[in-house]
C-alpha cells in the first residue's frame, strides 16, 4: 500500500511543485490538497492521509491550529510542518501541537521522500536536544491513560529511551537487542498509545508520567 501524502499549502505553484516531486515515487500517492487550513481539516477527513505536509502561514486559519484540529481526530495521522525559516520557537509550538518535525522549502525530492517514509513508520524529524529541551519544561503528572498500562515492562523502557531522543540502533545497542526489535517494539508502543511517531510518543509519555522528565 502507497503512503498516502495530503499537500496544504496557500499557493497552487507549491503544491504543483511538491505534487510533481512525488509523483515518480511508487511508495507514495498524493491523495488531496488544501489552501487553506480550514480545507485541510475537511479534506483530511475525507481523504484519510498517512502523512500530512502542513504550511506554517495561510489565510482563515494557521498551521499551528490545523495541525492541532487534525491531531484531536486523527492521531495516527503524522504531520510535518513546511517552513521557509528555521525557527525553533515555532518548532517547539508545532511539535506540541502534534507535528513529527518539520521540513524547509528549499528541501531536495530525496529529502522529502525520506521524510515522508520515516514519519509514515513512525519517525520522527526533531533533533534530540531539542526533544529533550522541550519534555523538560512539560509538566508531567495526569492520571496514566487505560492505553498506557497496556505496556509491557520492555516496552515502557524502550519508552523511555525514545524520550531521550534516542535512535533505535542506539536504543538497540543499549540494550543489547536487535535494531530490528526495537523497531518492532516502538511499532507496538505507538499502537497501543495511539500516536503517529516516536515524538508524540515522547510528549504523551512525559505529559501523563510514563517515564522520568529528561535534563534539559
Amino acid at each position: 500500500m502507497p503512503i498516502r501524502v495530503m499537500l496544504v499549502d496557500d499557493h497552487e505553484l507549491v503544491r504543483q511543485g511538491v505534487a510533481t516531486m512525488l509523483a515518480k515515487a511508487e511508495d507514495v500517492t498524493v491523495v488531496g490538497e488544501a489552501k487553506t487550513g480550514r480545507e485541510a481539516i475537511e479534506a483530511a477527513r475525507s481523504q484519510l492521509p498517512d502523512v500530512v505536509l502542513m504550511d506554517v502561514r495561510m489565510p482563515d486559519m494557521d498551521g499551528l491550529e490545523a495541525t492541532r484540529r487534525i491531531k484531536e481526530e486523527r492521531p495516527r495521522t503524522a504531520v510535518i510542518m513546511v517552513t521557509m525559516h528555521d525557527n525553533p520557537a515555532y518548532l517547539r509550538e508545532a511539535v506540541r501541537a502534534g507535528a513529527a518535525g518539520y521540513l524547509l522549502k528549499d528541501v531536495s525530492k530525496d529529502e522529502l521522500l525520506d521524510a515522508i517514509r520515516q514519519v509514515a513508520t513512525g519517525g520522527a524529524f526533531i533533533e534530540s536536544q531539542m526533544l529533550k529541551g522541550m519534555l523538560s519544561e512539560m509538566k508531567p503528572g495526569a492520571p496514566v491513560p487505560s492505553a498506557a498500562r497496556n505496556l509491557t515492562k520492555r516496552e515502557r523502557e524502550i519508552l523511555a529511551h525514545v524520550a531521550e531522543g534516542l535512535s533505535n540502533r542506539e536504543i538497540a545497542d543499549r540494550l543489547v537487542l536487535s535494531p530490528e526489535t526495537v523497531k518492532s517494539h516502538v511499532a507496538a508502543i505507538l499502537e497501543k498509545l495511539n500516536v503517529s511517531d516516536r515524538t508524540q510518543a515522547a510528549i504523551y509519555a512525559v505529559r501523563n508520567g510514563l517515564v522520568e522528565q529528561p535534563a534539559s
